[in-house]
């Protein structure tokens, strides 16, 4: 039997709640902090509410703040002018040391100066200015502090140290890449992850690298080649055009690594390495031969991915599928005129001796010029009687058998006939094979038909080519139509070409063994070596790794890493073309060795070497990252101390193409997995969900977000780029509807820690600017809080060395309880690889118990130089002291640069040496003395007692609401008497009041002229206003309140009446419930005695008297 829990009872007067301190703009949405006692009522259900409604009603939040500040400030103002006015009336002077405080203050904001940071030499500890400024800038606060970093070495992992050792390598980005809002995802996780494990004592090492991207950095050449010189690589020759690329890398590649130090990335950059050095090529070579030796390389004919403009075969990564649902021109580069795609062709093959004709489809009538077969069901009765028979090419009187094949036709979709072109279908390459049919290539590799189309054809373009075919078979009566045909269209990600199905002798990696290993390894619960965060992609892994096929790892391209293999042509031999025989090729390491292993290989012939033009995969170097990266094949110092790697952290999009290589080269080579666990975070679209793009304008460029842009500066990239006149006018009109005003400056700090507290959703990121721009405006209100502390730290404070929170007053015990819960939930988080619950542990405690509640809690203690508050006075200090210091050492793996700047402010306890940075101190760990769970629970009454207070003030007072009004606490018992009693002070400060009476249930009778409002079962609380209530809307809430308990008791009657209740019920649970009755009825009776005082108040006044009670009231 379910069991009926009754939460705490919904306030009279209620409305939301929030501390002083919280006027600035609150980013996140973090649920709903309880600071109540348990109550005896349950809330009524709430509608719930979208993340419009939430946007609505958080706009609406921050205008009233801000209106309740700016009344704040205008009261503040208009006292202080009071003041001075009577001061001067009286001849009367504020105390000598307040004149005296005043006076520095008036001469500090005299002198501007004092508020500048000076100009710090490029790699000096940056030099601080006297006065913290009054307002966060992130530019002048991230100025200085890396350069000092890397120079100090602070990023710097030494492998002969006796610490654990946590590795992270950093997935290169492409050498000719400029940082993008993925690559700030990246490295702001990361560089959490590596500062947080450096600063819990790990030798922690964090390795750049840039990858050569074969495609993408021969393409950008190849366009400067041909805008500068007009030139092709072709017209330039391979070991000219390999001269130019380098030359380029060398100028233009290292920028993107430039761009990691602008987001604060602590990188050792003494190990930084390109996957064409000389060391990483060595790795290359030395792992395709070892591969090779082992029977795990080999060349074969097969298809591929072509692309037709770069010439060369292409990964499937790199191809982009677009559907197509009925005929559609596209234009395709280097045709004038738009491509027709979406329809499907038929024409009529003639069957040989005169039988008749089969009838064909297809969306590719051009291949039809390479056909071999014509497939049909072996169960086809309509074409029973051609089996073994052949039908006639029309164009090269080929004879194409009739085969029967029942996996690749299906009788009842067209006319069942299939045509069959092994050499440019994957499905008929899979048919020939099984048939042993001829497969013959009909296209040149820059895609026109070669001499196999037919001299009608030969050296027209593929797509040319299909318009002279149908015109062809329209001429010979074969043409039977077409009509529209749904498809998917494989496009080049590089150069929009339509990727044509090739074949062509490649090199392959025989995946079969590696891949089964790579999925035991995630797989096997008695060995298993691999974790997956989240633990959903362990399916997406067993899926790719189960279906794997062997890896395609050539290219044809310049580029790159040449494939170590040489093909002997042997002066005997018929065939003088490089790879006309399977067998004649050999592999080595370098080109001497290739010539001894011939020399074996063909004893006693003569021969000739040449070293095959095609280069690898750039996925095969890449895939040998966690190895090369560390020496490998070497047994270097590094190899031995830091493989296997920790963690590797990236995007789940290439956890098959570059994730499983790692996994099966390192297991294969390095004889481990090279990481422990996989971290894939989630993939970045724009606010309204939509995948970035260039022609929608959405693209964010992080450093615009760090350093601001304007929205001429927005439309200035677009035009910049190669975006054609309709594409730029969408574009721009985009960047208006998101970006009206640009993007204010935000700073490393605020886009880090944005893009950390994103991780929790799902597979994706919605990533709206202005949530970026939140946290900047937090860590303004970090910025003043810290500056606040500071101003009542004083000049001359030291800190204790350490702190007993015993002798603490109230308050400062709560906030080292509170920070120590907060530390051990953000270490947990981390542990758990829950980056954005630990951010959000961090924001919370320091925006909603710091600054809303601890800093307003203790400025009684400071106001003024009362005696009766100097002891609490002199531990708040210390209080506030270890709050920064551990706090910001919290926070600084999410936002190192303005955590440096402020805890390098921080006065040091006296003979204690501390650490240069911030980034190498300790991370915080609990301290056992420092929580009270007595002092939390009764902060939670407090704290319930400060809302409930405020949520009448807001109801009562349209205006002057910050008015300070007398208030009384009802209390059931003593118990609560006597914690409301000792915390009047805090109650008091936090709820701004002039008073606060603590009235005891039996022995004081309810305020005159007072609403009340529930803060639990035990504790009511009252607020008097100058003038009379809204008796009318006092009634009404009343009544709803009373309807509330109501419904509640009957559920609860009805539940312990139904049959077998006291039988079956365990007693604890019957005597919880007559409880949670008794309470029920009590409260139902308290509103009931209410709404006699507010008649009799009101019939006092002249007000009308309330309707008579109902009967359902009367029943209760």
């Amino acid at each position: 039997m379910s069991l009926f829990f009754l939460g705490r009872a919904k306030p009279l007067l209620l409305s939301s709640f929030t501390f002083r301190c919280q006027a600035c703009f609150s980013p996140l949405r973090l649920p709903s902090r309880s600071f109540h006692a348990t109550g005896i009522m349950s809330e009524p259900e709430k509608k719930i509410e979208t993340d419009e409604d939430l946007e609505r009603k958080k706009k609406k939040e921050e205008k009233a703040r801000e209106k309740e500040l700016k009344k704040q400030k205008a009261l503040e103002k208009a006292k202080l002018a009071e003041l001075k006015a009577k001061q001067a009336k009286d001849g009367t002077n504020a105390p000598k040391k307040s004149s005296k405080k005043s006076a520095k203050r008036d001469a500090s904001e005299d002198n501007p100066q004092d508020f500048v940071d000076p100009e710090t030499p490029l790699g000096e500890r940056k030099r601080l200015s006297a006065q913290m400024a009054k307002q966060y800038s992130p530019d002048a606060v991230e100025k200085s502090w890396y350069a000092w970093w890397e120079k100090s070495c602070f990023f710097k992992a030494d492998s002969k140290s006796s610490k654990p050792p946590f590795v992270i390598v950093l997935p290169p980005p492409n050498v000719t890449g400029a940082l993008h809002i993925g690559h700030a995802l990246t490295s702001a996780i990361e560089d959490t992850i590596i500062r947080w494990k450096r600063m819990s004592g790990y030798n922690a090492l964090w390795v750049p690298g840039v990858d050569h991207a074969g495609i993408a950095t021969q393409v950008v050449v190849e366009k400067k080649l041909m805008r500068e010189r007009h030139m092709t690589r072709h017209d330039l020759g391979r070991e000219e055009f390999v001269k130019e690329v380098w030359k380029w890398k060398n100028e233009y590649g290292g920028t993107i690594l430039g761009q990691q130090r602008r987001l604060g990335a602590s990188l050792d950059w003494s190990r930084e390495c390109f996957t064409m050095d000389e060391q990483r090529s060595r790795a290359v070579t030395e792992a395709f031969v070892r591969l090779y030796k082992e029977g795990l390389i080999y060349r074969d004919l097969r298809l591929v991915n072509w692309d037709c403009i770069l010439r060369t075969a292409i990964s499937d990564i790199e191809v982009d599928y677009t559907d197509i649902k009925e005929r559609t021109l596209l234009k395709v580069p280097g045709y004038e005129k738009p491509v027709e795609f979406g329809v499907l062709t038929s024409f009529a093959y003639p069957l040989e001796g005169g039988l008749g004709e089969v009838v064909v489809a297809t969306t590719r009538v051009e291949t039809m010029l390479g056909d071999t077969a014509i497939a049909i069901h072996p169960n086809d009765v309509r074409y029973k009687h051609l089996h073994g028979k052949f039908a006639i090419h029309p164009f090269n009187g080929r004879k194409l058998p009739i085969i029967c094949d029942a996996i690749l036709v299906d009788p009842e979709f067209g006319t069942g006939c299939v045509k069959i072109t092994p050499a440019h279908d994957p499905n008929d390459f899979e048919v020939g094979k099984r048939h042993n049919l001829q497969f013959i290539n009909i296209f040149t590799d820059d895609g026109k038909i070669n001499t196999n189309g037919g001299p009608e054809f030969t050296g027209m373009a593929r797509f040319a080519a299909r318009e002279a075919v149908v015109e062809a078979l329209e001429k010979k009566g074969l043409y039977r139509g077409a009509k529209n045909n749904e498809m998917r269209l494989g496009l080049c990600s590089r150069t929009g070409d339509v990727i044509e199905p090739m074949i062509k002798p490649q090199w392959y990696v025989n995946c079969s063994t590696l891949g089964k290993e790579a999925l035991d390894a995630a797989i096997n619960d008695e060995n298993k070596k691999l974790e997956f965060i989240p633990k959903q992609y362990t399916a997406e892994w067993k899926r790719w790794l189960e279906n794997i096929r062997d890896w395609c790892i050539s290219r044809q391209l310049w580029w790159g890493h040449r494939i170590p293999a040489w093909y002997a042509t042997l002066e005997d031999d018929q065939l003088k073309e490089l790879g006309a025989y399977s067998d004649h090729w050999v592999v080595a390491r370098n080109q001497e060795e290739a010539r001894k292993e011939a020399a074996l290989k063909f004893a006693g012939k003569k021969f000739e070497l040449s070293q095959d033009p095609d280069v690898l995969d750039t996925w095969f170097s890449s895939g040998l990252f966690p190895l090369s990266v560390l020496g490998w094949p070497d047994e270097t110092d590094d190899f031995r101390a830091f493989y296997p790697t920790s963690v590797l952290e990236t995007g789940h999009d290439i956890l098959f193409f570059w994730v499983a290589r790692m996994v099966m080269l390192g297991m294969k080579l390095g004889g481990d997995v090279p990481f422990s666990k996989v971290y894939l975070h989630p993939m970045i679209r724009d606010a309204h969900g939509r995948k970035m793009s260039k022609s929608l304008g959405n693209v964010i460029d992080p450093l615009e977000v760090i350093n601001g842009v304007t929205l001429e500066g927005l439309h200035k990239r677009l035009e910049e780029g190669n975006l054609d006149p309709k594409e730029l006018v969408v574009a721009k009109e985009g960047q208006v509807k998101d970006f009206p005003n640009g993007i204010p400056e935000c700073g490393a700090d605020a886009l880090r820690f944005a893009l950390v507290s994103y991780t929790a959703q799902s597979d994706k990121i919605n990533l709206d600017i202005l949530r970026v721009v939140g946290y900047r405006q937090w860590c303004n209100k970090l910025w003043n809080a810290v500056r606040f502390a500071m101003m009542k730290l004083g000049e001359g404070y030291t800190p204790l060395p350490t702190q007993n929170p015993e002798t603490m007053p109230f308050s400062c015990k709560w906030i080292l309880s509170v920070l120590n819960k907060a530390v051990t939930k953000t270490v947990e988080s981390l542990n758990a690889y829950e980056f954005s619950d630990a951010a959000n542990t961090v924001y919370a405690w320091w925006q909603y118990q710091f600054c809303d509640i601890y800093i307003e809690a203790i400025k009684p203690y400071f106001a003024g130089d009362n005696p009766a508050f100097a002891s609490e006075r002199v531990h708040a200090q210390h209080a506030l002291w270890v709050c920064l210091e551990t706090g910001l050492r919290l926070l600084h793996p999410f936002m190192p640069f303005v955590t440096e700047e402020l805890w390098q402010r921080l006065p040091s306890p006296k003979d204690y040496q501390r650490e240069a940075s911030i980034m190498i101190c300790d991370y915080p760990s609990t301290m056992e003395n420092w929580t009270n769970e007595t002092v939390e629970t009764e902060m939670e009454t407090v704290l319930a007692t400060v809302r409930s207070l405020r949520a009448l003030r807001a109801e009562l007072l349209e205006k002057q609401k910050n008015e300070r009004l007398p208030a009384f606490a009802l209390c059931e018992n003593n118990s609560t008497s006597e914690i409301v009693k000792s915390h009047e002070l805090e109650i008091r400060t936090l709820a701004n009041l002039s008073s606060l009476e603590v009235l005891l249930k039996g022995e004081h009778s309810a305020p005159a002229g007072s609403a009340v409002e529930t803060v639990n079962e035990n504790l009511k609380v009252y607020l008097k206003v100058d003038g009379a209530i809204n008796a009318e809307a006092e009634r009404e809430k009343i009544r709803n309140k009373k309807d509330e308990i109501q419904k509640q008791t009957e559920k609860l009657k009805k539940m312990m009446s139904v049959n077998g209740y006291e039988e079956k019920v365990p007693a604890h649970i019957k005597e919880e419930n007559a409880t949670k009755l008794t309470k029920l009825l009590q409260e139902f009776n308290f509103f009931e005695k209410e709404s006699v005082r507010l008649d009799a108040e009101t019939t006092a006044s002249g007000q009308h008297n309330r309707p008579p009670m109902s009967e359902d009231d009367r029943n209760i």
